[in-house]
């Protein structure tokens, strides 16, 4: 599709800002109203359209993506979100280790325990640690915590941390996004241990080495789009 626009602009509306193409305001892909709760952010969605070349190019609009998620997904099935993203506690990356007698052990120890108990003394909160492959069901007091927590989160939150959490398959990794002065690569890193650990001793494998900073950039995106849905 060729490019069918010539001005980009940022205007307030009802409850936000949104981003208009040739004066008129844009929808999301469902059909809503595209609003968003910042300045900011409107103003990097709009980034994304004026940097778009003649042929338009689909997968150039990620943070268009992820507001139309939050606004279309999210606010429509936003208990069922709640409930995906408490699978990620469940099966948390950060709690599953290594034997202790392995090398790898004492790498995400030293990783991921200080992520654990971060999290742990911010939320009142306690995780069960397990080495091996075997599923251990985390305490119903942790999810019912957990989940009141993200209850207080909105759409948009709720959006940055379904992406956060998939990419590092950890609830907590996710949560750790919103704490102040948090390092998005470190974090991503964190939730990469054992990917790294296995390149630095064997090398990588065909295009993982590419996926991985594929993953890393959308890690980065959402992070963005999280810190700059909050400044309002």
């Amino acid at each position: 599709m060729k490019r069918f626009w010539k001005d980009v602009a940022v205007a307030p509306a009802d409850g936000g800002w949104q981003v208009v193409l040739d004066g008129r305001p844009l929808r999301t892909q469902g059909g809503a109203q595209q609003v968003v709760p910042s300045a900011e952010l409107a103003e990097m969605l709009s980034a994304e359209w004026w940097a778009q070349p003649e042929e338009i190019d689909p997968h150039g609009f990620p943070l268009r993506d992820l507001t139309d998620f939050a606004l279309d997904k999210v606010q429509a099935e936003r208990a069922g979100m709640i409930d995906r993203l408490l699978r990620f506690a469940e099966t948390d990356t950060l709690c599953y280790r290594a034997d202790p007698d392995e090398l790898l052990y004492r790498r995400q120890l030293e990783q991921w325990e200080p992520l654990l108990t971060a999290c742990e003394t911010q939320h009142g909160v306690k995780f069960e640690r397990v080495s091996g492959v075997g599923h251990r069901t985390q305490p119903a007091a942790t999810i019912a915590t957990l989940r009141q927590r993200l209850e207080s989160a909105d759409v948009f939150a709720i959006a940055a941390l379904t992406t956060l959490a998939s990419l590092a398959s950890s609830l907590v990794v996710a949560l750790a996004v919103l704490e102040p002065g948090a390092d998005a690569d470190a974090l991503f890193a964190a939730s990469n241990v054992e990917e790294d650990w296995q390149a630095e001793q064997w090398g990588w494998v065909d295009d993982a080495e590419h996926v991985r900073e594929l993953r890393l950039a959308a890690f980065r995106m959402a992070v963005s789009f999280l810190e700059a849905s909050r400044k309002v």
